[in-house]
């Protein structure tokens, strides 16, 4: 089964401008497979997972791009970070564009690596695992979520509850789709073993392998929650420094993503503190122990696991075309809230995830409470729920099926 990946589109225009192009994102998204897919004619592929290249590229990293050449894609980079010093200094010799292909799995800090040795020569994409377009095979023409144009969308398949949350169960890594006799319990496991042994520990020292998975399950388990360090320090019985270091691996290696809190600077009573989100519902799905997609519908964090998938497929919907979206959610200190607020244009979009195919547009009231600055304009709100067509709320608003994101 070949799955077309949104951002290959993406890829190739910043081809055309940047010397470098970088993808980052979680392992086994489809990095390598999407970027050997895209090969222009004459560009060599390497992987630093292969050890003879890692260590000819320690030894002497000027040396190791002499003897590649280029065009030149490069997989896993961040084994090797001096490479990006190295890439620089070839790259100036010419400032033509398209003459390296990056890839890694540490995000942020390969991020902060180009920003700092490739700044303005390298074009940066985050590869998330498949969106539901994708999974559908319907990638090329997907387009980013935009609330102003829900009524002029192109009408996706719209699917039932019970096979919503069997696609959230299920997850996005395209091997599952692949082959799709693949076990769940299997792929996971050997996901967890792989990613402990090459990410966790290249990143940082954890003696206590067991303590830092029941932390993985803790954050699992608050997937869609405001970040509590303690609570999560409790459950794996670290100290909350310990939480706070091992979440920032989470986050680097593109597990999990922590939303922030839509926040005015004239206003004192909003809250402060994220949310956090796992990247990827059937890995977190895996880690909560729920065992069937019936199993998670039915149980205390099927509204959190629906909130989680939305936000993804929302995120996926803008990175897979290269945008950056401006999202976060908002709550205030009488306890009203909206789960997503996508700022645009001028413009404040605010979203609400309800399990609920009746809706109502008071599931929308705490909107009217967003405080909004100089020149921003709020706009009717939508409610993404499991309606089985676009509905109109009134004032505005609309009730949209998640199915169709």
């Amino acid at each position: 089964m070949d799955l077309e990946r949104t951002m290959a589109a993406k890829i190739m225009e910043l081809h055309k401008y940047f010397p470098c192009v970088l993808v980052t994102g979680a392992r086994q998204v489809g990095k390598s497979t999407l970027l050997r897919s895209l090969l222009p004619e004459g560009m060599r592929y390497v992987s630093l997972d292969d050890e003879l290249m890692l260590a000819r590229a320690k030894e002497d990293p000027v040396e190791f791009l002499e003897e590649q050449g280029y065009p030149l894609c490069i997989d896993e980079v961040q084994y090797e970070p001096r490479l990006l010093r190295a890439i620089k200094r070839k790259v100036d010799e010419t400032g033509a564009p398209g003459q390296y292909w990056l890839t890694g799995s540490q995000r942020f800090h390969l991020m902060q690596g180009a920003s700092e040795s490739l700044a303005g020569r390298v074009g940066i994409v985050e590869l998330y695992s498949l969106s539901q377009s994708e999974a559908a095979g319907k990638g090329s023409g997907a387009e980013p979520f935009d609330p102003s144009l829900i009524k002029t969308r192109l009408a996706a398949p719209v699917c039932d509850i019970n096979e919503l949350y069997k696609r959230i169960w299920l997850g996005g890594y395209p091997r599952l789709f692949k082959y799709a006799g693949t076990s769940h319990e299997d792929y996971f496991s050997a996901y967890m073993s792989t990613y402990i042994a090459r990410d966790v520990r290249s990143l940082l020292q954890v003696g206590d392998t067991s303590a830092f998975f029941r932390f993985m399950q803790s954050v699992a388990a608050r997937t869609g929650q405001q970040l509590v360090y303690a609570d999560l320090a409790k459950d794996a019985d670290v100290s909350p420094n310990t939480v706070k270091k091992w979440l920032s691996v989470l986050e680097t290696s593109g597990i999990v993503d922590i939303l922030q809190p839509y926040y005015v600077n004239t206003s004192k009573r909003l809250t402060k503190s994220p949310k956090l989100y796992f990247t990827d519902t059937g890995f977190c799905s895996w880690l909560g122990g729920w065992s069937s997609p019936a199993v998670l519908q039915q149980g205390a964090m099927a509204g959190a696991m629906l909130e989680t998938w939305v936000y993804g497929q929302l995120r996926r919907s803008f990175c897979n075309r290269g945008i950056r979206a401006r999202l976060s959610y908002y709550r205030n200190s009488n306890g009203a809230e909206v789960d997503f607020v996508l700022e645009k244009d001028g413009m404040l979009f605010p979203m609400e995830v309800k399990r609920s195919s009746s809706p109502r547009l008071s599931a929308l009231s705490g909107a009217a409470t967003i405080p909004l600055a100089p020149g921003v304009q709020l706009q009717p709100g939508v409610l993404l729920c499991t309606v089985q067509e676009l509905l109109p709320l009134g004032k505005g608003a609309y009730a949209y099926p998640i199915s169709m994101i």
